[in-house]
């Protein structure tokens, strides 16, 4: 039976996140977690949920911009297979005025994202499978289909795809067996927000290691004696077998993160997560030349041609994908080709509101179905705003648990919507009222 989409809610849902800085680094003191929330409904009821994820202001924007999306859906045969999923996402990312707002970058292409990953919730809902293993059982013919090769093929060919998918066939089912029995490493950013005090960093860096994780990861680019100072503190803390990673948030220039990172490198960091610009890859590529420290970024990456240049130009060692920076499970699909090819591990970039529920399926299908592997290789995972969704991340000894629950884990709770949507929801207008009283 054919199914149609005939509703398209799109909603600004915002949490106060700020209040206890939750979140907080060196270039964003004070967010509130965000999602412009898109809902696609087919007139058998199914439902198909997407987001992009923001830190407050500007959410709006985004919302707007994936309210500009409603033509190309309403009206529309719900997708099913690889082939309807190819054909969305072209049509939402190569319409040549919406192109010009990029072209694929900004906005437009993230609020494409959401309509698209929608769209793979959906599908998946009605396959009756979570995504990563609806992504896991198609062939590797319909996923090289999936992937726009357009500005890629000087780097990664269809062919070269399709070798690197056929190669990974075999043990597919005892990969996703092993997944499903032991779960996918995870490290944890929750004891590292700059806004938090040293006693909490402490406190919450041997939780992480009670709790099983392996690697935790600090904010860092404040100030440098802080930063030498809170490294102390952890490493003190969880000891010398357990990672920590560090992440700047694009905080420096280039002759800054090698400064900075040669400084901390005594106390053996991880990587270093977003030195600088996340669009300069020959800046990543100097401080990875200029320090001792290994370099990761990727989850404010554009598109599929930045992560193209930066493994071309060797100027990372770890790719971050983000599940709603890009174009949706199409272009993260081909960033996940990509870094196959050049042999570089994936950790995704979480946290936020819903990314931990999203990237997760990327990850356990890259495991599954296209490198086979997850040596050296972690999901990040911040214990923020998970109980607003119906099937929130599980963690168990330091793992994320496989979702067997159909679809892309992106359905927010009703009474959660209603509570946060911006500016009307009861949360924001009690705080709306505080802030009155004690102005």
């Amino acid at each position: 039976m054919s199914q149609t989409v005939t509703e398209f809610g799109v909603h600004d849902i915002r949490f106060p996140t700020s209040e206890q800085l939750d979140g907080s680094d060196a270039m964003n003191p004070d967010p509130d977690y965000s999602a412009a929330y898109v809902v696609l409904r087919t007139d058998d009821g199914a439902e198909g949920h997407g987001f992009c994820f923001t830190i407050g202001r500007g959410n709006d924007v985004l919302a707007a911009a994936i309210e500009a999306l409603r033509p190309y859906v309403i009206g529309r045969p719900a997708p099913r297979t690889a082939a309807d999923l190819a054909a969305l996402h072209i049509e939402l990312t190569h319409d040549s005025q919406l192109r010009w707002l990029g072209p694929e970058k900004g906005v437009m292409h993230m609020a494409a994202g959401a309509v698209i990953n929608a769209a793979w919730d959906l599908a998946a809902r009605t396959a009756g499978l979570p995504v990563w293993e609806f992504l896991a059982a198609m062939t590797p013919e319909e996923l090289v289909s999936l992937v726009d090769f357009r500005y890629l093929t000087d780097a990664l060919t269809p062919a070269e795809a399709l070798e690197i998918l056929r190669a990974a066939e075999p043990g597919r089912a005892e990969r996703a067996a092993r997944l499903r029995a032991e779960g996918y490493p995870a490290y944890t950013t929750s004891p590292g927000w700059l806004g938090y005090s040293d006693t909490k960093l402490v406190t919450l860096a041997e939780q992480a290691v009670a709790d099983g994780f392996e690697q935790i990861k600090l904010k860092v680019g404040g100030d440098l004696d802080d930063d030498v100072r809170r490294m102390k503190l952890a490493r003190a803390a969880v000891g010398p077998d357990i990672r920590i990673a560090v992440d700047a948030n694009q905080r420096w220039d280039v002759p800054d993160a090698i400064r900075w990172m040669t400084a901390l490198a005594p106390h053996e960091p991880h990587w270093i997560e977003e030195p600088t610009s996340p669009d300069d890859i020959l800046g990543h590529a100097a401080v990875r030349a200029g320090q001792p420290v290994k370099v990761a970024t990727g989850e404010h990456g554009a598109n599929r041609v930045l992560f193209k240049q930066l493994l071309q130009a060797d100027a990372v060692d770890f790719v971050q994908i983000d599940a709603a920076r890009v174009a949706g499970v199409n272009e993260n699909l081909a960033i996940l080709l990509l870094a196959a090819k050049y042999g570089k591990p994936v950790c995704p970039h979480a946290g936020g509101v819903g990314l931990c529920e999203l990237v997760q399926h990327l990850a356990m299908f890259d495991y599954v179905a296209v490198s086979g592997t997850w040596d050296d290789r972690v999901i990040e995972y911040v214990d923020h705003l998970h109980e607003h969704f119906t099937d929130p991340v599980v963690i168990d000894s330091g793992r994320y648990v496989a979702p067997d629950a159909p679809g892309f884990s992106a359905r927010m709770r009703p009474e959660s919507i209603a509570a946060h949507r911006y500016p009307e929801g009861p949360v924001w207008q009690a705080r709306r009222t505080t802030e009155e009283v004690n102005s």
